[in-house]
């Protein structure tokens, strides 16, 4: 078979995949738009404004292209979507979609971080209690995970927030930076921006205002990962083709490290890519217990404000780019496991 033949099952495996990407975004659009219309009260009088006389509301109303049949209304949110106009904040009066882009920065490094540092924790706790199978420590380990899983975030972060920060001072109670340090704002992630500008300092002290709402969020996906991959390194370990490298005499760190890890790892990486989502959701809370300036603080604000443009519009957001974030977590695993690759050519023969 040729090169390019064998190639094929991947392409249609990623075009499948994008293909349902594409309707699961046309399904997220229209649940969003469907909540505009179940949404009580008149669009054209919120987006208008309490105050607005009738004449006003009407002119809304015409503007906006209420008055037009609702599969003409559908049509159109469709379109403006399709052209990043995801609405008008009634509080702000700038587009949603640049209100959110001003603040998904931060949302995203602090989720870059939980995510890291939830794997920091979870592989070697992972790989020291397969190694360990049954023993004490792994199953401290499982009691651990388990609790840690059944912990809301919001729960440990304000937990978190009253030993660590206003009882013993460890760390900063909430905030992105000192007010103390003045950095250039360029990539709206105050970390980056600190070390853009070269200030050790202003680095070290956005580090530790990131420590506790890292760790609020890392500790229930952390669980998550550890119980994955310690069941899919049991499973590797116990499989036909460990025995021959055991044959071998290779020691049992090179069997975890050269051969365990690398093909358990695949359900992990999935994993992570799924539970993304749920990581930038359960930001909200935490970023609004710390007062961090994300995704989160303009969610709440927006539904303090009845912004309801804003509140639909950054959730229409943060779904197109978890079905993203998806789609690339899928097209990784397909180019680095050559089990997957194998199965699609195998599907494609079928």
């Amino acid at each position: 078979m040729s090169a390019q033949s064998k190639g094929l099952p991947g392409v249609f495996f990623a075009a499948r995949r994008l293909v349902s990407t594409v309707l699961t975004l046309l399904g997220l659009v229209t649940l969003v738009f469907a909540m505009t219309k179940a949404i009580p009260g008149d669009e054209a009088q919120v987006a208008a404004g309490p105050e607005a006389s009738p004449a006003q509301v009407e002119a809304v109303r015409q503007r906006m292209g209420l008055d037009a049949p609702l599969a003409v209304q559908y049509g159109r949110f469709v379109g403006h979507v399709l052209q990043g106009d995801l609405g008008t904040s009634i509080s702000t009066q700038q587009p949603v979609l640049d209100d959110v882009l001003k603040v998904f920065p931060s949302t995203l490094e602090l989720v870059i971080v939980t995510l890291l540092l939830s794997l920091l924790l979870a592989v070697p706790v992972a790989v020291a209690a397969a190694t360990w199978r049954d023993s004490a420590f792994d199953r401290a380990c499982r009691v651990v995970a388990v609790a840690a899983g059944g912990m809301p975030a919001f729960w440990l972060a304000l937990l978190a927030q009253y030993v660590l920060a206003s009882r013993w001072g460890l760390l900063p109670i909430s905030g992105q930076q000192s007010l103390d340090f003045s950095v250039p704002v360029r990539t709206q992630m105050p970390v980056v921006d600190t070390l853009l500008a070269g200030d050790l300092a202003a680095f070290a002290d956005a580090v530790r205002h990131l420590v506790l709402p890292a760790i609020s969020l890392a500790a229930f996906f952390a669980a998550q990962f550890f119980r994955t991959l310690r069941a899919s390194l049991i499973a590797i370990l116990e499989s036909d083709f460990i025995v021959p490298v055991r044959a071998k005499g290779a020691s049992f760190a090179r069997i975890m490290l050269r051969h365990a890890l690398p093909n358990a790892i695949g359900p992990t990486v999935t994993l992570a890519g799924v539970l993304l989502g749920m990581m930038i959701g359960s930001s909200v809370l935490v970023e609004s217990v710390f007062g961090r300036q994300g995704v989160g603080a303009y969610l709440s604000n927006a539904v303090e404000q009845k912004d309801t443009y804003a509140v639909l519009g950054a959730v229409l957001f943060v779904g197109a780019v978890v079905c993203v974030s998806n789609v690339l977590v899928d097209l990784l695993l397909l180019a680095v496991d050559p089990r997957i690759r194998a199965a699609q050519l195998h599907g494609s023969k079928r």
